[in-house]
């Protein structure tokens, strides 16, 4: 089955938490709240939009990170975690037809990755429909076969619902509603007849008043499960109303964007940034950016050089890779028409047209097309608008385009389709790992500004704009760079240049000698001033520069270009981007059956010889109490009640509970809980002699555990959680601490922070002092407040001339994370210390409250373990405040003390 990255794999596992809590709870604000923090978020109100307790979340995920397939992974999470129904109905909004039909075709074939995890979870019993086919869901399928229909957003956000299918009277609906009466409890959501409606499909009289027969109906009835893609666009007050109206059980969002607005923002429970891409290889950076001011001929000759370059370079991978480049075109009104770049293509560079494929709303030259094939020659495809929606092929590097950018919404969508990474893989060669964009346009300044705001567009931050837009030479690229070894050069100095167009002529006696140094104006024959800078722009500079801009939206965008490019400068000052190598961290390794391993969980659980079944199977403090209303399950001391089904709601008590057995209780719980790290044989007989011992109960019968098992599956897989946590907690103290514990540091496992993997994210340090230090340079500290302890420990760190380099530890970023062991889990200290001498330091901060207790005692212990195994290069602190500090010290004192020895 398709196997999810890392950053995916913590996204759903946020989400899990986040419907479990909800779940058990009822409280969505709080969930939220804890959420966040859990993550070290900034606290961020939670807005309802009116919505009560039904969850509206929203996961960001930038162009190219696979939101499609987390979306259908989400399914399954919401599934089992808070809507605890064995097949959901889900709803799957989409904003525009034709990604409508490609999210259709793709959740249908079997196989697909989007498919396949629903296939998985719900053995095979899944109905996708698109919004056209609503009326072949039958009355059966509801409650059978998990259902998912996509529609536009358009379907059904409307004023005026009459005439619109999906709120329209219809008689094949009429089935599903045959049991619905009056006095069921959800008549009260449901549309009804009215006068107005009457017009409808030979609607008489005689319907007034009666449930209305349509699919918004179906949907409210059943409260489905609302996935938006896409979401930054639907955000309106007639978009609330209209999923308010269908009373979903849960929204998720899913956008590369999100509105962070105060008003109509999205709550984000989960952000990734581009960074995390890069660093979990889904996506090709930098963009190496080249401008041609000589005309669109020149700019696609460099394009079709470049390609053929990178072509050369591909027959060195390891994998089959067909560089292609996507070329767009001017409309049929414009001077570069489809027929003008082709023809370029073949008369004048001697293109092969079997090598060419247009794409356009008359010509669809892929369809059918597998671009993978190593018999495919396509190596060009020439489009105007956009490819259809859904077209993926990692193979596409180069990205050339003869019209302005700025102006183009497609060039968003051509961009990122020149971002994703062959095979999700980095590849051997270094030009293999970077998307190529070759414009029309006078400058690198320019050509960056205009795409900003198609980078802002995918989900990329102001800093990754900087970070990951470079300028390429097609003559001497490499040299830009890299010099021969490989190693990471400072750019060229046009690079370090930005070229803005004014309105009037800046103030310049309100600028000193340095500043006005840095300055080249022309005037323009419209009357407007071109303003080139050079070097950093200072804060009255920018000032009086977007003081000249003229409109306020030519202000904004230009004082995001200049924030921009000052954050280019800094980034050209790092260390890492001057390649420099930060030293190596010896890992904390030790002798577990006889074999030499990085104490992780497992290894734990290994040294522990962790089975299941020597542990307890019973479940003491689990109740079920029936009212006329409402089941309440108590599951060790926590109580939470649900709703009692009704006939003529989602389950037929009378039916289909009847004939389960215990056994089908046992198998369903065991494909709902399976680990890997216990084998199927014992989890059926630990899930067995539970459901046993509650059986054995004369309160609980096998028709209430049946009625209620999505809380008997929580309250085992909890239970299991428990036991294997105690057993990690053993195992942590007999391999770290017992009188048989064989500590080791290895050659073989050692830490190393790369020059190009820190996928931090922000918010990011933005205070006064400038941090000389930072590996990765000043604006690049995630999570560091300008102000406070932290702060100050972090400035101590950056003023001693002991200290070669710094870096912010992240935490929990996988690959791109420092970790020690603990017994419930792994330890990321805060700062991680290069000495001149070569030594390394690990420092971790701990303020006034949190310095004296369990959590930082054991994050200390292991912490002098680890620099104790690690012999003379390796050194530990827990720094304090100086009123915790038993002899006074301040910080800076901390650490000199113990770099000093």
């Amino acid at each position: 089955m398709f196997a999810l990255k890392d950053y995916q794999k913590r996204a759903m596992k946020t989400l899990s938490d986040f419907f479990n809590q909800v779940k058990q709870t009822g409280d969505v604000v709080q969930a939220y709240s804890d959420i966040l923090e859990q993550q070290q978020l900034p606290a961020t109100p939670y807005r309802d939009f009116q919505f009560g307790n039904v969850p509206y979340v929203c996961i960001r995920i930038p162009t190219g990170g696979g939101k499609t397939v987390l979306a259908s992974h989400s399914i399954v999470t919401a599934g089992s975690e808070y809507l605890e129904v064995d097949f959901p109905v889900v709803l799957w909004l989409v904003p525009s037809t034709t990604i409508r039909k490609q999210t259709v075709e793709a959740l249908k074939k079997n196989g697909h990755p989007y498919r396949e995890k629903l296939d998985h979870a719900f053995n095979h019993q899944v109905l996708v429909v698109d919004i056209d086919e609503v009326f072949t869901i039958r009355p059966q399928d509801i409650g059978n076969k998990t259902i998912v229909v996509v529609s536009t957003r358009q379907n059904l956000t409307v004023n005026d619902t009459s005439g619109r299918k999906v709120y329209a009277y219809h008689e094949n609906f009429e089935p599903h509603f045959a049991k619905v009466t009056h006095d069921h409890p959800r008549f009260n959501d449901l549309d009804v007849v009215k006068e107005g409606d009457l017009k409808e499909n030979g609607l008489t009289t005689r319907e007034l008043g009666k449930v209305k027969y349509s699919f918004a109906n179906l949907l409210a009835l059943h409260n489905p499960l609302v996935i938006i893609d896409e979401a930054h666009n639907a955000r309106t007050k007639l978009t609330f109303d209209t999923l308010r109206n269908l009373h979903p059980a849960a929204i998720i969002e899913f956008t590369a964007t999100p509105n962070e607005s105060v008003d109509n923002g999205s709550n984000i429970l989960f952000n990734v940034s581009a960074a995390e891409l890069k660093a979990e290889e889904m996506i090709k950076l930098p963009i190496m950016l080249a401008e041609q001011a000589q005309g669109w001929k020149e700019a696609v000759s460099d394009a079709v050089a470049n390609r053929n370059r990178l072509a050369i370079e591909a027959q060195k991978d390891t994998d089959y890779i067909r560089p292609i480049a996507l070329l767009q075109a001017e409309a049929k009104n414009g001077k570069v028409t489809v027929d003008v770049l082709k023809t370029y293509l073949l008369d004048e560079l001697k293109i092969e047209p079997e090598k060419i494929a247009v794409v356009t709303g008359n010509q669809r030259e892929l369809d059918d097309i597998d671009l993978f094939a190593q018999s495919c020659p396509i190596e060009y495809i020439i489009t105007i608008e956009a490819l259809k929606e859904g077209w993926d092929c990692p193979f596409a590097y180069v990205f050339c385009s003869v019209k302005q950018v700025s102006s183009s919404t497609a060039a968003e969508q051509l961009l990122g389709r020149v971002l994703r990474m062959p095979y999700a893989r980095r590849r051997v060669i270094e030009d293999l790992n970077r998307a190529y964009a070759h414009l029309s346009t006078e400058t690198f300044a320019k050509a960056a500004s205009e795409l900003k705001d198609k980078l802002i567009a995918m989900g990329f931050e102001e800093l990754d704009i900087a970070e990951y837009v470079r300028q390429y030479e097609p003559d001497d690229h490499q040299d830009d760079f890299f010099d021969g070894g490989g190693n990471v050069q400072p750019a060229k100095a046009k690079s370090l240049e930005i070229v803005v167009e004014v309105a009037t002529m800046p103030e310049l006696d309100k600028l000193s000698d340095e500043e006005q140094s840095q300055l080249t104006t022309a005037t323009t024959d419209e009357g407007s001033v071109v303003v080139k800078i050079r070097g950093e722009v200072s804060p009255n500079l920018q000032k009086v520069i977007v003081k000249s801009a003229g409109k306020p939206a030519s202000k904004k965008s230009i004082e995001q270009d200049l924030r921009i490019h000052n954050a280019r400068i800094e980034v050209l000052r790092s260390p890492a981007e001057r390649g420099e190598i930060f030293g190596s961290l010896p890992q904390l390794c030790a002798l577990v059956q006889g074999e030499l391993a990085l104490i992780e969980p497992e290894v734990l659980l290994d040294a522990n010889e962790w089975d299941l079944l020597d542990h307890l199977a019973q479940l003491p403090k689990f109740k079920i109490r029936e009212s006329s209303h409402l089941w309440a399950i108590d599951i060790e001391g926590t109580e939470v009640k649900y709703q009692k089904a009704n006939t003529a709601e989602k389950y037929d008590l009378n039916q289909s509970w009847l004939d389960v057995t215990e056994n089908d209780l046992v198998r369903w719980l065991d494909r709902e809980l399976r680990q890997t790290d216990i084998s199927q044989g014992a989890m059926i007989k630990f899930i067995r002699l539970i459901i046993s011992d509650l059986l054995s109960r004369s309160e609980v019968t096998l028709t209430a555990l049946v009625r209620n098992k999505f809380p008997v599956a929580r309250a085992i897989r909890d239970l299991i959680a428990k036991y294997r946590k105690q057993a990690q907690i053993d195992g942590y103290q007999q391999v770290l601490f017992s009188s048989e514990a064989a500590l080791e540091v290895d050659a073989d496992f050692v830490y190393e922070f790369s020059p190009n993997h820190y996928p931090a994210k922000p918010p990011f340090y933005s205070g006064s002092y400038t941090f000389k230090k930072h590996y990765y340079g000043n604006n690049r500290i995630e999570d560091m407040k300008a102000t406070g302890e932290e702060f100050e420990c972090a400035r101590a760190i950056d003023t001693l001339d002991e200290v070669k380099y710094w870096i912010r530890n992240l935490v929990r970023r996988d690959k791109g994370s420092f970790w020690l062991p603990l017994a419930h889990g792994k330890f990321y200290p805060d700062f991680i210390v290069e000495l001149h001498d070569g030594r390394m330091l690990v420092i971790e901060y701990k303020g006034d409250a949190y310095a004296t207790n369990d959590d930082s005692k054991e994050k200390n212990l292991v912490g002098e373990l680890w620099a104790n195994s690690g012999g003379d290069r390796a050194l530990f602190l827990m720094a304090v405040d100086k009123k915790t500090d038993a002899d006074e010290r301040d910080t800076r004192t901390q650490i000199l003390d113990v770099i000093e020895g």
